[in-house]
């Protein structure tokens, strides 16, 4: 169980599209990164500090790229790294003095190819994850519970499946804000019409998962296609077009979308597959 006194301020800038969360939280809860059965030890931690996040924007795919770090330790995660812009992410790693611990996915990705194999190989000491349901490979496969720690912080995985079998969230550890991919958008959600995808699953991931999250919860999603950067739990509950009907509207609005084709969907898929890394 997680008890938590949580102040949080924003601080955005355009500039950087940087943005430092101030946390306080107490976390009576066993970090072992990646290993389920570590709840079942206890520490606490008391953070006074902010987590660093920075979020990066690859442009043909409209992707988001996370950068989180502990300004203290300097470790770090990256997630949803896109394979042409790892020498823009691997330069701000290191202008930032950070050691890269993990590059996560939070999917199995049809519009571009992931950055983390390539991470791994200009970063020693990186490694990937991705979902054990996806069906990729990597370093390290993770389920729905399992835990990404990184200094003081970690990321708690939710299984959210719809988009893809394997899609998952990351969350804060104090609750604050959550990496959602493709599971929900501003505004919006992915498709449903390939790669696994099912409406029925997408819809109960966002409301029994996301939509329990609290109120203030930050949503950072995977890609914006309107200029847009981040949203919030209770915003998306009473203005997101699709997922804020019944269940039923959702199904038929996702079945009569019509979208054409991923451009990259017969490159990406294969090549995300083996961590991004063509043989």
């Amino acid at each position: 169980p997680l008890s938590v006194p949580l102040s949080v301020s924003l601080s955005p800038s355009p500039a950087t599209n940087m943005a430092t969360i101030s946390v306080a939280v107490t976390m009576s809860r066993r970090l072992l990164a990646l290993t389920p059965s570590a709840a079942t030890s206890a520490r606490k931690y008391s953070l006074t500090n902010g987590v660093t996040l920075r979020q990066l924007f690859e442009k043909v795919s409209s992707t988001y790229t996370y950068l989180l770090a502990d300004p203290v330790t300097r470790e770090a995660v990256i997630i949803d790294p896109v394979l042409e812009e790892v020498s823009r992410d691997s330069r701000l790693i290191h202008e930032l003095g950070l050691k890269l611990l993990y590059a996560a996915n939070t999917h199995c990705h049809a519009d571009h190819i992931t950055g983390s194999g390539a991470l791994r190989a200009v970063l020693p000491g990186c490694r990937s994850v991705i979902s054990r349901n996806s069906g990729a490979k990597a370093d390290i496969l993770i389920s729905d519970g399992d835990v990404i720690e990184f200094g003081n912080y970690y990321l708690r995985a939710l299984s959210t499946p719809g988009h893809t079998d394997g899609c998952l969230t990351y969350v804060l550890n104090d609750n604050s804000l959550a990496f959602t991919g493709d599971a929900i958008l501003i505004r919006g959600c992915g498709r449903t019409d390939f790669q696994q995808g099912c409406s029925k699953t997408l819809y109960q991931s966002v409301h029994k998962k996301i939509f329990t999250l609290p109120p203030s919860c930050l949503l950072y999603p995977a890609h914006d296609y309107t200029g847009q950067s981040v949203t919030t739990v209770e915003e998306e509950m009473k203005h997101n077009p699709r997922l804020s009907k019944t269940l039923e509207e959702f199904i038929h609005i996702m079945d009569n979308l019509n979208l054409p084709k991923p451009n990259l969907i017969d490159i990406a898929v294969p090549a995300n597959i083996r961590c991004g890394i063509q043989d």
